[in-house]
């Protein structure tokens, strides 16, 4: 009988994570009906606003986003065989000015064609004559996408690409793409490579939130301006919010003032008491809520993205990853790299929004990704065949051969350890998911998996990358452990 109890108190824990009728009453007269989230398939209640209330002042406001930049740069033929048009083996830029980016990438026109071969980049750092060495771009990235079937996926805008890569400030570039096809040797002028191939450089804008994240982030530092309390409305403030950013922020409206840029952090005590006022003898596992740091916080610019919001009916495991986008960043630059992947997943690549639910700097800052908000079920784009019923969490960085920073994995383990908790999930447990398709397992395939799981459990891959992946389980123990387990 007892854990029959505890089922059900489960599935009430998941069915309280619906999108708030007050959230949307928080919004401003005049804005429109469509400013407010789409209904998500489960039912709202009290019990997650009891959870959420903030005990401790969030950052100032930043409302205006980062005015980016996308500059797209048709690849030319290059080497011996240039004259063979589309099917030349090589094709690339020369050395070349161009405006400000801080990201680069590669996308072409068919996401079920592969790029077979290398990419390599170099960068000339802004205002300088100094050019860094090849750089190497991760070319296996559609394992990165929404579910095959999907409105995401079918939309007809969603291009093939590689992994996206920092390079810091820049104002010149070069690229080369070199077919590379293991075994098999081609018939002079059969295509090697996609068709369509573009070189993508991301300028992120400048926020008002750039600079903020770092070590005084992590331990939660008091700020001095303090934001009105949970379900108010301070006018002046509200006044900066476009329709966009009004709905991404209203969903979190239980959580933090609209247009917070973080989320505070709660203790386990005010976490569990919290829930206990909304739902009478519920004895939850679930770890403290962390601090995160919102959309407004990183300054998403929310008219890239499209409107409404998607969700799937629970969260049942945690694919963690890692971006591939290489660690030369500072952590004061995590927000610049977040709005130059969202550019570069929903510009470049066509997908709806950045494809993950959560981002982990090398400081163990935790970011919001996917809008729809952090305590709900949001269907996102980052496991191809299991984004329903999961979430995706990428850590900022790569790490086939670097080690990944505690912090970073520490942050990993209590954000699962909250996250997982609202719907009842063991961090250190199993789980079943029905396959979408993938090169693993054929659709409609249940597969047991861990409740957190890297990325190449559920798909042929190498991320999130050798030394990351060897860590999961302390963050499964860790995770464990915060949730009282």
């Amino acid at each position: 009988m007892s854990r029959i109890r505890r089922m059900r108190r489960s599935r009430f824990l998941a069915s309280s994570i619906g999108v708030t009728c007050a959230a949307a009453l928080a919004l401003p007269a005049a804005l429109p009906a469509t400013a407010s989230a789409a209904t998500p398939t489960d039912s709202s209640s009290t019990a997650i606003q009891a959870l959420a209330q903030p005990s401790t002042p969030t950052r100032p406001l930043a409302l205006a986003p980062a005015a980016g930049s996308t500059q797209s740069l048709p690849l030319v033929p290059l080497g011996v065989d240039r004259n063979l048009g589309p099917a030349a083996p090589e094709q690339g830029l020369g050395k070349r000015d161009v405006r400000s980016f801080s990201l680069v990438g590669v996308v072409w026109d068919n996401p079920d064609a592969e790029l077979e071969g290398r990419v390599q980049v170099r960068a000339r750092a802004t205002d300088t004559a100094r050019w860094s060495g090849w750089q190497d771009v991760e070319t296996h990235n559609h394992e990165h996408a929404a579910d095959p079937d999907t409105a995401e996926r079918s939309s007809g805008r969603v291009r093939g690409s590689t992994a996206p890569l920092w390079v810091g400030d820049s104002d010149g570039v070069e690229v080369r793409v070199r077919a590379e096809i293991r075994g098999r040797t081609a018939a002079p002028g059969v295509q090697l490579l996609p068709d369509g191939l573009r070189l993508e450089l991301v300028d992120p804008g400048v926020a008002a939130s750039d600079g903020a994240a770092g070590p005084a982030a992590v331990t939660g530092a008091a700020h001095t301006t303090e934001p009105p309390p949970v379900g108010t409305v301070d006018t002046p403030r509200l006044g900066a919010l476009t329709v966009e950013s009004a709905a991404a922020s209203a969903v979190n409206a239980d959580l933090a003032p609209l247009g917070s840029t973080t989320i505070a952090a709660l203790s386990r005590k005010e976490t569990v008491e919290r829930l206990a006022t909304a739902v009478p003898g519920a004895k939850p596992y679930i770890g403290p809520r962390p601090r995160i740091v919102t959309r407004a916080g990183w300054g998403a610019d929310e008219k890239l993205r499209e409107r409404d919001f998607r969700y799937t009916k629970r969260v049942s495991a945690a694919f963690v990853h890692h971006t591939a986008s290489g660690n030369n960043y500072k952590c004061a630059q995590a927000p610049s790299v977040i709005r130059s992947i969202y550019r570069y997943h929903v510009v470049s690549s066509g997908w709806r929004d950045i494809g993950y639910n959560f981002l982990v700097d090398k400081c163990g800052n935790i970011y919001e990704g996917r809008a729809g908000g952090v305590a709900k079920a949001v269907m996102g784009a980052h496991t191809l065949g299991f984004n329903t019923n999961s979430m995706g969490i990428a850590v900022i960085g790569s790490f086939g051969t670097t080690k990944p920073p505690a912090v970073s994995v520490k942050a990993v383990a209590q954000l699962t350890a909250w996250k997982l908790g609202l719907y009842g999930a063991n961090p250190k447990g199993k789980t079943y998911l029905t396959s979408g398709g993938g090169n693993l397992y054929p659709k409609g395939k249940k597969v047991r998996l861990n409740v957190i799981s890297g990325h190449r459990d559920g798909f042929a891959t190498e991320c999130p990358g050798g030394r990351l992946y060897g860590k999961l389980g302390t963050a499964r123990s860790e995770a464990a452990r915060l949730q009282g387990r």
